[in-house]
This record gives C-alpha cells, sequence and structure tokens, in this order.
C-alpha cells in the first residue's frame, strides 16, 4: 500500500477531494420547481417576466389619483367601483373617483396611489381620504422586485425554499438540477449490536449506521444501509465490490486505522484505489479516501465524534464536488466565552455550543469532552470550533471559525 499521500494536512485532504469529485460530477436532470427544493442548479435562471408583473395595492384600501386628493384637508372621493385581486376590471377611476381595492390587487387604469382602508371614513357613496397621503403611497410597482431579463439564480447554488419559491413566483415550471448521488453506508465490526439486541460482554450498539444515515438525510440524500461488514477480509470485500459497482458513493465507519483488524485500507488498494490515506485532523486522522470500481470510497474511523467531524468536514466537500456545488458551506467568527489548552499540532475540530452574547456576537462554549468516543459531547454540541494546525493556548475572548453540525 504505497504509492499515495498520507499523513497530510487537512487543506491538501479537501483539496484532493473537491478535485476528484469535481471530476466525477454528476449528470443534471430537468425536475419539476414543485421537487426542486434543496437540489443544486445545474443552470442559471433568467427571469422572463417582471416582479410584481404590475403595479399593484400593497394594502386593503381605496385606490385613486393622487392629483384628486387636496394637501390641507381630507378629500371626499366618490366610490367608483371595486378592483380585488385576481383579472384587472375594465375600470377607470376619474379625478374626484376611488375605488375600494385588496392587497396584490392590479391598480385600475388613473389610479397611482393607495389609501389605508384603516385610515379612510365610508360614508355612503363616497370615500373620506385623510390629507398627507405622498404619491404613490402603498403601491407596488412592477419590477420594483425583479427585472425581466435578469439571472436571479445561478448554476451551482442549492435551492432553498425561497430560491424555489422566486423560480415559481416568475413562472418557472421546471429547471436543471444535478441527480442526487446514491450512497451506499456501511458500519464495520463483529461488537456491533443493533439497537433493541441484548449485548453480550464486549459487544456495543450500532450508533454510526443512524449518525451516518441522519447527516445524510439531512443533504436531501436516500442513503441505503448495508448490513454490518464483518471483519471477515473475504467477506468484506464481496460486499464492498457488490455495493462499489452499483452507488456513486461508498462511506464506511471503522476498519480503516492500523490494527489487526483494519481491513480496508488493504482491500482499497488492492480491488480500488487509495487517493490519501490518514490527515492530520483531530478527530478523524485515519480517515481513508478512494476509489472502487464506479464509487467514490470515502472511509471514515470508527468513533463517532471522529464519524461526524469527517463527514461534517471531508463528505460535504466530496457531496458538493459530486452535484457540482459552488456555495461555500456557512461558517462564522466566534468567541471562545472559556480558555481551551490545544496541546497538539493537528487541525482541531472542537465541540462547542454556538449562540449569541447579550450585545449580539456570536459566542461558542468549548466541550470539555473532548474525547473521539464521547458520543454526549456531540449530541450537546451544535457546532464545531475549527483550531488551526500547531499548539496552542486559547482565552476566552479569542476569536475563532466555527462550523455548523
Amino acid at each position: 500500500m504505497t504509492g499515495y499521500p498520507t499523513r497530510i494536512d487537512f487543506a491538501t485532504a479537501a483539496e484532493i477531494v473537491r478535485e476528484i469529485a469535481g471530476n466525477r460530477m454528476l449528470k443534471a436532470e430537468r425536475v419539476p420547481v414543485t421537487r426542486a427544493s434543496g437540489r443544486v442548479l445545474a443552470e442559471d435562471i433568467v427571469s422572463p417576466i417582471a416582479l410584481p408583473p404590475f403595479d399593484n395595492s400593497r394594502m386593503d384600501g381605496f385606490a385613486f389619483a393622487h392629483a384628486s386628493l387636496s394637501t390641507e384637508v381630507p378629500t371626499a372621493l366618490r366610490l367608483a367601483g371595486a378592483q380585488f385581486a385576481g383579472l384587472l376590471q375594465d375600470l377607470h377611476v376619474a379625478a374626484g373617483e376611488c375605488v375600494r381595492i385588496t392587497t396584490g390587487a392590479p391598480l385600475p387604469r388613473g389610479t397611482d396611489t393607495v389609501a389605508i382602508k384603516e385610515d379612510c371614513i365610508e360614508e355612503g357613496g363616497s370615500v373620506r381620504v385623510p390629507a398627507g397621503i405622498a404619491p404613490g403611497a402603498d403601491v407596488r410597482r412592477c419590477g420594483e422586485d425583479v427585472h425581466a431579463g435578469v439571472r436571479v439564480l445561478e448554476e451551482g447554488q442549492v435551492l432553498t425554499p425561497a430560491r424555489a419559491s422566486l423560480a415559481a413566483a416568475l413562472g418557472v415550471a421546471s429547471m436543471a438540477v444535478t441527480q442526487r448521488p446514491t450512497v451506499a453506508v456501511f458500519t464495520t465490526g463483529d461488537e456491533l449490536v443493533e439497537p433493541g439486541l441484548p449485548l453480550a460482554p464486549g459487544q456495543i450498539y450500532n450508533s454510526n449506521r443512524e449518525l451516518l444515515m441522519g447527516l445524510l438525510r439531512a443533504e436531501g440524500l436516500e442513503p441505503t444501509a448495508w448490513p454490518t461488514l464483518p471483519d471477515d477480509p473475504e467477506r468484506m470485500a464481496a460486499m464492498l465490490t457488490d455495493a462499489a459497482a452499483a452507488f456513486d458513493v461508498v462511506i464506511t465507519c471503522g476498519g480503516v486505522s492500523a490494527g489487526e483488524k483494519d481491513h480496508l485500507p488493504g482491500l482499497l488498494a488492492t480491488h480500488g484505489r487509495i487517493h490519501f490515506w490518514k490527515v492530520r485532523m483531530k478527530p478523524g486522522m485515519p480517515v481513508l479516501f478512494g476509489d472502487m470500481d464506479r464509487a467514490l470510497f470515502l472511509g471514515l474511523p470508527g468513533n463517532p465524534v471522529s464519524v461526524l467531524a469527517t463527514f461534517l468536514t471531508l463528505g460535504r466537500e466530496l457531496l458538493d464536488g459530486l452535484q457540482r456545488r459552488r456555495e461555500s458551506r456557512p461558517q462564522w467568527k466566534a468567541v471562545l466565552t472559556a480558555p481551551w489548552r490545544k496541546t497538539h499540532a493537528r487541525l482541531e475540530f472542537l465541540r462547542g455550543g454556538l449562540g449569541s452574547a447579550a450585545d449580539g456576537r456570536l459566542q461558542v462554549t468549548p466541550n470539555a469532552a473532548d474525547a473521539s468516543h464521547h458520543l454526549r459531547a456531540a449530541a450537546d454540541s451544535n457546532a464545531l470550533i475549527v483550531l488551526p494546525e500547531g499548539a496552542h493556548d486559547y482565552r476566552a475572548g479569542d476569536v475563532v471559525d466555527v462550523i455548523g453540525c
């Protein structure tokens, strides 16, 4: 098992993942806008119409020509009809007249201003409108949000619900998005028992499967959980080669270190190719990346916090590259609420609680239970604190980078 990078720095590992995943970008497919939220756009969206597409009322009230109003005292306008939201009525409002109008209704001809219903007094066939209303008050102008013919969404953006809603508001019925990668998930080890079954001495429950499946589902994917890989290299190889022939990505937990039962690096070197093995990061140093058949292969360490840290960093890089995502993942600057002594040289992803101080600044509190097997610490945290390479004593008040979990 030689001829590949090992014990590399995290930035190099991330760049390798980005480059290789980018060379395997998945094809685009067309989906209806009703199914597009969460997908990555594979085309630019140019607005076919203006938004709003016509001048309309911002409030329920009365529409009229501003020139009909007195500048000093309330004005009585004759009520000449009504325009509700929907088709524009064949109305023409003359000087000294007004029409009843509802929120979102198009402005009839001859009107340019709206008075709020609560500010007016309706008396028989007339409406008393207060003085002091500005020209164009409570009118949404055509195109004030979006002009026709401009690019509103870009290739590589993730379609948030708001972005999908924008496309729908512009009349876009379908759009090209990148196919979602298919992902096979394996956990490894004869010691694993499924939750709900009794534990024998030396056994533990299989928590990593649920962790990984949940993380992948949070990415909008539909991963497939395979049976646990046994500590038998032949059976392990048979299961992995089957998955690698059918899925875009294979992710494993455990079996990637240097122990007697850590067969995955050797199997990947024999049946596929290793792009790197071991990264100078904590937790997650033994992480393994390569490919086998049609699948990209990401071997995560077995400790649950290592699974979390390596997936949120390198795993997301892999999925983003395959789906042509151009947007960076959210990352923030936050103030440490407590000191922290970093005694090792590796880049560290420390669990912490991210929140806001009374003055509005983001602050993050390190979780003292920093060992890679402390799943409770991960469950109690909502962020990873990024501590650069090199030993360092951090003080309360220092500013650090933070990634959301």
